[in-house]
């Protein structure tokens, strides 16, 4: 094996696997097409998990200092997120193109080998192990790892390559995104629709203006290079009235409104994440959080299951879990889209939809699933309300230093939190030591937000889901351990 595993796609999905991979002690290989990164910002900002995902791992920081706010919305109407107790504010300004920077630094930093300018060609799963043969700069050579992992975006040449199926609809429609300089223009809000479509404008750091142009009964092309800055101004100007061609474009990107997922996550030892996996129209900017998310729930179990040291059906984990997240990503941006893409024809909808928003349950629920915080893993039966879910950050006390529970899954391990100082529990689970971080603490101010009422250990795992709480659970700690990480060490 020239690695135990391949990732294809140098984007945010696939440096954040790869760090995952690297934590876990896996050599991984990544293969980037693209010599250099591009600069193109896609993506912007992080939703709430995103950003409790990158504070679990230590990298929050490496963004310096981030604008977040409260303020959000759901198609085109504003959510207040701040209903969500206990939750990181979403980040609105970072782009994507500074996000991929910082982890292909980080990625590069704890050992991941980044190879740009390769090529993927082909690749055979022979059952054993799957070969890739690449074209680098040197030539055509092939490679050969125990799995491989495609997050190489919505064309994705290992889904093809690999025979996935990836049924939904086509694209009924093309849309233009560019960054401007040199344009005095006033904000609008995403959702605002004019007579023939919607625009939206928002300023970005640096000067910079980000505009969408949204023209209904544009019918949607196959490109292989962007639009021209020309195309975009002539739309802006039918939609608005205002000639936008003096400016200038940093770039200019199209999109459409297709909506994809694969019926499997993974076909024998080929994975896919990210985009690779799911396309859709971007709303709330969900698509890159969710893919780098898939990358998080996707790494631990694939570093366990190349050590040999993974339950049998922990792998089947990743579709199971990621699959029915991804679905529903699907139907809330196809919902998004129908309420600002539409026309006057579905005002009365989103005239209905804007009088439940002032409903403190619904702007929950929306807020909820637009920001990643609703996800709700089947990790077993049990009335704790944690289990399966995300651990919120809660402030505690080890020995005599303060730390919280997110600071604890820096290192991507599993966590048990003992809350009760109970030495029976932690002898229960020191077979699982080399795999899971005992932690004796104290929780300080314990809210109802953070879920630890009445709570005397939690189990953790490496992606920050819960998988195991006293009260509650159902089955004992011993086989909650070895669901999701393996048998112990004296078995």
């Amino acid at each position: 094996m020239d690695a135990a595993v391949i990732v294809v796609g140098a984007g945010p999905a696939g440096l954040m696997l790869a760090a995952e991979l690297r934590l876990a002690g896996v050599d991984v290989i990544v293969l980037e097409r693209l010599e250099k990164r591009t600069g193109e910002s896609r993506g912007l900002g992080f939703t709430a998990r995103t950003m409790e995902v990158f504070a679990q791992r230590g990298i929050l920081s490496r963004f310096g200092e981030i604008e977040t706010s409260t303020q959000g919305h759901f198609g085109g109407l504003p959510v207040d997120f701040g209903v969500l107790e206990g939750a990181w504010q979403a980040a609105k300004t970072v782009p994507q193109s500074v996000t991929e920077t910082h982890l292909e630094e980080w990625a590069a930093g704890v050992g991941a080998d980044i190879r740009r300018g390769h090529e993927l060609l082909s690749l055979k799963d022979d059952g054993d192990g799957v070969e890739v043969e690449v074209r680098g700069p040197d030539g055509t050579h092939t490679l050969r790892a125990a799995y491989l992992v495609g997050c190489d975006g919505g064309r994705s040449k290992v889904r093809k390559a690999a025979g996935f199926d990836f049924p939904g609809t086509s694209a009924t429609m093309e849309m233009f995104l560019a960054d401007l300089k040199g344009v005095d223009l006033e904000p609008r809000m995403i959702g605002e629709t004019l007579p023939g479509g919607m625009v939206m404008v928002g300023p970005l750091p640096g000067g910079i203006t980000r505009i969408i142009v949204c023209e209904r009964g544009t019918p949607p092309q196959r490109r292989e290079v962007p639009p021209s800055f020309q195309e975009v101004a002539d739309a802006w100007k039918r939609l608005t009235g205002e000639d936008i061609s003096h400016a200038e474009a940093v770039w200019v990107s199209s999109f459409g409104d297709a909506t994809r997922q694969v019926t499997e996550y993974r076909r024998g030892r080929v994975i896919l994440a990210g985009d690779s996996a799911h396309t859709h129209l971007p709303a709330g900017g969900q698509g890159m959080n969710t893919s780098i998310q898939d990358a998080v729930n996707l790494g631990w179990k694939l570093a366990a299951t190349v050590k040999g040291r993974a339950p049998q059906d922990l792998l089947d984990t990743y579709h199971s879990e990621r699959h029915a997240v991804g679905k529903r990503l699907l139907m809330n941006t196809r919902a998004q889209g129908l309420l600002f893409l539409s026309g006057p024809e579905v005002q009365p909808l989103r005239d209905v939809l804007s009088e439940l928003i002032q409903y403190d349950d619904v702007s929950k629920h929306l807020a909820a699933m637009v920001s990643g915080l609703e996800i709700t893993y089947d990790i077993g039966s049990g009335t704790h309300p944690l289990l399966g879910k995300r651990m919120p950050q809660a402030g505690l006390t080890v020995g005599d230093r303060t730390t919280d529970s997110t600071a604890l899954l820096h290192s991507a391990r599993g966590v048990l939190l003992d809350l009760e100082d109970n030495p029976r529990l932690r002898a229960r689970a020191a077979a699982w030591a080399d795999r899971v971080d005992i932690v004796t603490a104290t929780a300080d101010g314990v809210s109802a937000a953070s879920g630890l009422q009445g709570t005397s250990a939690v189990l953790i795992r490496p992606d920050g889901y819960v998988a195991w709480a006293a009260p509650g659970s159902h089955h004992d700690l011993p086989m909650a351990l070895e669901r999701w990480f393996g048998r112990p060490r004296s078995a």
